[in-house]
């Protein structure tokens, strides 16, 4: 028997660590709940670096948990909040980690997602679970959420915050110049096999310089990987083509980089969603991660999808032969996307987003 649900919360316990571009796609929810009810307080418990991505988002209480901390820096949350009481948490990190967390907030009644996209036994922490929702888009699966509760708005909205201290760090970048942002690589974790090779940015770049008279700025962190891959993408193009950031921002200088941007162009990881976040036209790479479950929401059109023929190579399968979200985790699979693909489809935001101005 489910647990009954508030007509008219007060008070609601968002529970999202992780990662960037998922607490992107989350904020719509957010939105969508404060517009059903304006005066309801939320409270998201988040990471320390997604906090440094969200931080001014307007409405919300951010509690900041650091995983480097452990068990004590739960109880330092449980501390904080030991004489809160929630109307509702909505438990949407489904991961073990998380789970623990949960177990020291009060709330009336926890909502987790249906058993067939819990994991980590989440429904075993929840009292109250999700309708299901076969084969949905993160974000469509955090809004199912806002759903449950009987929110009836559901249009995607951001409205991020960017400090004017970011925006005069992304124009010490950029010099003032337009551009087109490309992060070349995805969080470097293991097997994870989402980054295309330095060559095809190397020939989308250099289109981009010689065809439209746009630099490139390229964005990342601080890791030997990104930076190693910087410099050969640097290496083979023509000199002044390309700014390289890598390593060189905040989250906060790159939301601004990204927000002024003519285009952006990335594999699945924080910057496409970002930068859908704030309507920037967005070129997404994908061939390991299913599009259809992850892509750029608004610039779902603009992917250069090679997921299929990744899945058939590599997998053995056809796409429908497989669990929903499976990941092709193959060194060669994003070698399927071509230059061409990438420069078509940013010829043509391009084009649109100059016919606009």
């Amino acid at each position: 028997m489910k647990h009954p649900l508030p007509v008219h919360p007060t008070h609601l316990c968002v529970l999202r660590l992780s990662a960037l571009g998922d607490v992107c796609n989350l904020v719509p929810t957010v939105r969508a709940l404060q517009r059903q009810w304006p005066g309801v307080r939320i409270t998201w418990i988040v990471g320390k670096a997604e906090h440094s991505l969200l931080s001014g988002l307007s409405g919300v209480e951010f509690v900041v948990y650091d995983k480097s901390t452990g068990l004590a820096g739960m109880r330092e949350i449980w501390r904080t909040l030991k004489d809160t009481r929630f109307d509702t948490l909505l438990h949407m990190q489904q991961s073990l980690r998380a789970s623990v967390l949960s177990l020291g907030l009060r709330s009336k009644v926890r909502i987790g997602y249906d058993k067939a996209r819990a994991k980590d036994w989440q429904h075993w922490f929840t009292q109250h679970q999700l309708a299901p929702h076969p084969r949905a888009h993160v974000l469509e699966s955090f809004m199912d959420f806002a759903r449950e509760l009987g929110v009836e708005d559901l249009t995607p909205e951001w409205g991020l915050a960017i400090p004017d201290d970011a925006r005069r760090e992304a124009r010490q970048v950029s010099g003032e110049r337009e551009y087109v942002l490309i992060s070349p690589c995805a969080n470097p974790r293991l097997r994870n096999f989402r980054n295309w090779s330095a060559e095809g940015y190397a020939a989308v770049i250099e289109h981009l310089w010689s065809r439209h008279g746009l630099a490139t700025v390229m964005s990342g962190g601080g890791s030997t990987q990104e930076r190693e891959m910087g410099a050969r993408i640097q290496a083979l193009c023509s000199e002044g083509a390309v700014i390289d950031a890598i390593g060189g921002t905040s989250l906060k200088g790159l939301l601004a980089l990204i927000d002024a941007a003519r285009a952006v162009v990335a594999p699945d990881s924080g910057p496409v969603h970002m930068a859908n976040a704030l309507n920037t036209p967005t070129v997404g790479l994908y061939a390991t991660t299913n599009p259809q479950r992850a892509a750029p929401y608004r610039w779902r059109e603009h992917v250069v999808n090679r997921y299929p023929e990744a899945v058939r190579a590599y997998l053995h399968k056809s796409p429908d032969e497989i669990v929903w979200g499976t990941r092709v985790r193959h060194p060669d699979a994003m070698s399927l996307i071509h230059a061409d693909d990438v420069i078509a489809h940013l010829d043509a935001l391009l084009m649109e987003s100059r016919d606009e101005v």
